[in-house]
């Protein structure tokens, strides 16, 4: 199955280990340790950020470290940011029309 990098951060649990990740490299059993959930659900969880590129495992000795890798989630920057450049010029149309209303009221005012 092809996976990207939306599916991966749309569950809450996946955004979850990105975030502890994003603080420190952790191995398998102490990414576990932070959630009520079993052991191989975490390794679904794992295994599918690995296969979206959103983060890495490295071996070292008997322990496998994961570690984040921001360099995908650009992708949904750059997908979001076409939208916040919408609503901003969106924001400042509003904005500026509210401005010319309140001149016209406070116009009326002083007549």
């Amino acid at each position: 199955m092809r996976r990207d990098v939306f599916q991966a951060i749309a569950d809450p649990t996946r955004r979850e280990i990105i975030n502890l990740l994003s603080r420190d490299a952790l191995n398998l059993n102490a990414v576990a340790g932070n959630f009520d959930i079993s052991r191989p659900a975490i390794s679904k969880h794992i295994r599918i950020l690995t296969e979206c590129g959103l983060i890495v495992i490295t071996q070292q000795g008997r322990e496998r470290f994961c570690h984040a890798d921001f360099k995908k989630l650009k992708e949904v920057s750059d997908w979001t940011s076409q939208f916040s450049r919408f609503w901003d010029n969106k924001l400042a149309a509003l904005g500026d029309f509210l401005d010319k209303e309140m001149a016209k009221e406070n116009k009326k005012k002083k007549k």
